[in-house]
Parts: structure tokens; C-alpha cells; sequence
């Protein structure tokens, strides 16, 4: 008999364990002694225990709850890394027994196993609902979830704690940091840095052939009106017509763990290539990338916004946790790299491990060009642009996102 009340006093609170052996000294009261003073006893002990183990079965252990997210307008569309997320949940609790207030216990994780947790009360309104609304510090890049939700109530006298999970769906990704890149002398005609292959980019001639129809603009010629569009909508349009095409360009993001001395760095270069991406979209450009990360992924170069969205997403999940050379890496998806494009590699390394890349990209029919993700200003920096200046090479130096617009374009 000990050893049944034993397990049955480990499996209760501690304090409901006291109520219940007063609820049974009572009892035995009201047994031996009898008497209207015993019978009032035991009938307000019981009607307490009752009270506590109701609670116990309903209220919070059956919580449910929904979530919604939004961003700075009044649904989430696109969250870039730095911004803030609002939230609201809306909390559940079945029964008819007043509780008054909650503990609502929030966990917020990122796809590389950092966590936040967001702890608040809440007073539910009568019916058992109540809502709890708090924003998000800044967000990194990343894939993000929300797991259970616990919340934890007491009773209206204090006596016993009750907890319950439930589970609201809540996943969103954060996108990499961006620039505007309103110009990049790589492509620019005549320039210095620019290649064999290069072109200007604004003064790029239109062809003859029609790739589609636009709306009139006021200077557009007699001979740019499409007639037939026009008479079908009753407003003017224009001949679109396809502009000569640009070099290719393949951004190549360098993933290896060794290669970066923090993860702000890591940080830049991946928003460095999200920005190009942006970039070579504006401007018509078949862009495409490599990520030399721990699985080396590559994706054609290509002009429609389709693709580029493909590739961002790509980049929300890196973490840089790549390996070994870089030439080895990329040999594996040579066939990938198309002949006569913009080899453009994005990389904190110097040295030898890097030339040995370019010449690598050079032997394929590529033209060079190295973009060095630096520390922060105020660290150490060498005289790495001048070696690959005297290699042929051109490249450029970032220690911050908002420089990469005046490196690019030669400010």
C-alpha cells in the first residue's frame, strides 16, 4: 500500500500532493469523528481538490492557438535581413473555469540552431481567449521557425502550476542584405577594367527584331508604333525591340569555413552577390551563380527574374561550411561555366589558392575578376589589388555593403 501512494505522490505536484493528504485526513475526520464541523471540512477540501484537478484536465493543457505574421506593411511579402517581424497569437483555452492570467512562452529557431525566446503574460477575456502581440529584434538571413508554444497558468489561489503545448505554424524566410548597384565599369565600353568582350550597357543598340510591345512613349518615332496593338486597345503602343546581348557573367560565392574570420564576413559576401544578382536582372544580363559551399551548386546564367528568385532563395539556406581548393571544387561543374563570360569571384582569400583559380577560370575561355570581401575597416589590409593588377586581373575591395556601389563603379 506505501509503495502505491508513494508512486501516486511522485506523479502530483507537490503542493496538490498536500491538498490531496489534507482532502484524506478530513476524510478519516469525518469517518471517526463525525459531526456537522468535520462534514463542512471535508466538504471545502473537496470541493478545492475538485476545483484543482478540473483545472488540471482543461484550461491551458488543452490550449490551442494561431499565429500571423506581418512585416512593415499589413501581410509578410518579402523580409530582408536586418528588418523586423510583428506577430500575433491568438490563444485558445477551453472551459468554463477562470483563470487569471497566463504565461505564454514563444521559441523562435534559425535553420543553423540559433533560438530566441519571447516570454509574456496574457489575461484571457471570459470566453478563455486572449492575444499576445510582440515584434522580433532584427533578423540575419535565414530560414526561420517557430516551435511549440507553452503556456503555464495557476489557479486563483496560487496553489498549483499547470502547463501545456500546443502548436501554431509559423515558418518565413529572411532574405540576404541588398544594394542598389546603379553601375558596374566591368561593362562599361572603352573602360580600363573592362574586357575584350565588354559592352556599355546604358547605349546597349536595339536589334530588329520585335520582342514584344510596350506603352507609347512621348519621342518615340512614327515608325516604333505597333498599329495593330494600338487599333486592338484604343491606346498607343510601341515596338519593343531585343537589345544586343551582354557578356555572361558567373558569380562564384566562396563558401570555405577557413576563408572567413566571422560570420559578419560570411554575411557580406553572400549580400554581395545577392546585390549583383539585382544587378545583372536590371540590366538584362544572363547572370549566373556557383556556390562552392559544403555541396557545390550551380546555376546557369540566365535573364529572368524566375531564375535570379531561384537563386536568392538558394542563398537564404548557405552557411559556408565548404572544404579543400577551389579549383577541385569547381572542376567538378566545369561543363556549367559557359565560354567567353565573367568569371566573378567573390572571396576573402588571396594568394596563391585565388590565382590559381583565375588562371583556372582564364584556361576555360573566362574572363577574370576578383572581389575581396574584407574585415571590417580599422584591420589589417594587404596589397592584394596590386598583384592582380599586375596579373591582368581586375578586382575590386568591399569591407561594407554600402561600398560595394562606389567599388564597382570606380568612385
Amino acid at each position: 500500500m506505501r509503495r502505491y501512494l508513494s508512486a501516486a505522490a511522485v506523479r502530483l505536484p507537490a503542493k496538490l500532493a498536500g491538498i490531496f493528504a489534507v482532502w484524506c485526513v478530513t476524510l478519516l475526520y469525518v469517518l471517526f469523528q463525525g459531526g456537522k464541523t468535520s462534514f463542512m471540512l471535508f466538504t471545502m477540501v473537496s470541493v478545492l481538490l475538485a476545483y484543482l484537478l478540473a483545472g488540471g484536465f482543461a484550461g491551458v493543457r488543452r490550449a490551442r492557438g494561431a499565429r500571423t505574421l506581418s512585416g512593415d506593411g499589413d501581410k509578410l511579402d518579402v523580409l530582408h535581413a536586418g528588418g523586423h517581424l510583428r506577430v500575433k497569437l491568438e490563444i485558445a483555452l477551453p472551459g468554463f473555469l477562470p483563470l487569471p492570467f497566463i504565461i505564454v512562452r514563444e521559441m523562435l529557431k534559425r535553420h543553423n540552431g540559433e533560438s530566441w525566446v519571447f516570454e509574456e503574460s496574457v489575461v484571457p477575456n471570459f470566453r478563455g481567449r486572449g492575444e499576445l502581440k510582440f515584434q522580433t529584434p532584427p533578423l540575419e538571413r535565414g530560414r526561420y521557425t517557430f516551435s511549440d508554444t507553452e503556456v503555464a497558468s495557476e489557479d486563483i489561489f496560487g496553489l498549483v502550476e499547470h502547463r501545456g503545448t500546443f502548436l501554431a505554424q509559423g515558418q518565413f524566410r529572411v532574405l540576404p542584405r541588398i544594394v542598389h548597384i546603379p553601375r558596374w565599369m566591368l561593362y562599361e565600353r572603352n573602360s580600363r577594367l573592362s574586357g575584350p568582350q565588354a559592352s556599355l550597357s546604358p547605349s546597349r543598340r536595339e536589334t530588329t527584331q520585335i520582342n514584344g510591345v510596350r506603352d507609347y512613349v512621348y519621342g518615340d518615332r512614327m515608325s516604333r508604333i505597333h498599329w495593330n496593338a494600338t487599333a486592338k486597345t484604343g491606346a498607343w503602343k510601341s515596338k519593343e525591340f531585343e537589345h544586343e546581348s551582354l557578356p555572361k557573367t558567373m558569380l562564384i560565392l566562396d563558401g570555405t569555413s577557413s576563408a572567413y574570420s566571422s560570420s559578419a564576413q560570411f554575411e557580406l559576401a553572400v549580400s554581395t552577390v545577392a546585390s549583383l544578382l539585382g544587378y545583372g536582372i536590371r540590366e538584362r544580363i544572363g547572370i549566373g551563380m556557383c556556390c562552392l559551399d559544403r555541396n557545390t551548386k550551380v546555376f546557369a546564367p540566365a535573364e529572368s527574374g524566375t531564375e535570379r528568385q531561384k537563386m536568392v532563395q538558394y542563398l537564404i539556406d548557405i552557411n559556408g561550411e565548404g572544404k579543400g581548393p577551389l579549383v577541385p571544387r569547381l572542376e567538378k561543374s566545369s561543363r556549367m561555366f559557359p565560354k567567353g563570360a565573367y568569371f566573378v569571384l567573390i572571396s576573402p582569400q588571396t594568394g596563391e589558392n585565388v590565382l590559381r583559380t583565375l588562371r583556372w577560370a582564364e584556361g576555360m575561355g573566362m574572363t577574370p575578376c576578383h572581389i575581396q570581401v574584407q574585415n571590417p575597416p580599422g584591420m589589417r589590409r594587404g596589397d592584394w589589388q596590386d598583384e592582380l593588377q599586375s596579373h591582368g586581373v581586375i578586382g575590386y575591395k568591399v569591407s561594407a555593403l554600402h561600398e560595394l556601389p562606389g567599388a564597382l563603379g570606380g568612385n
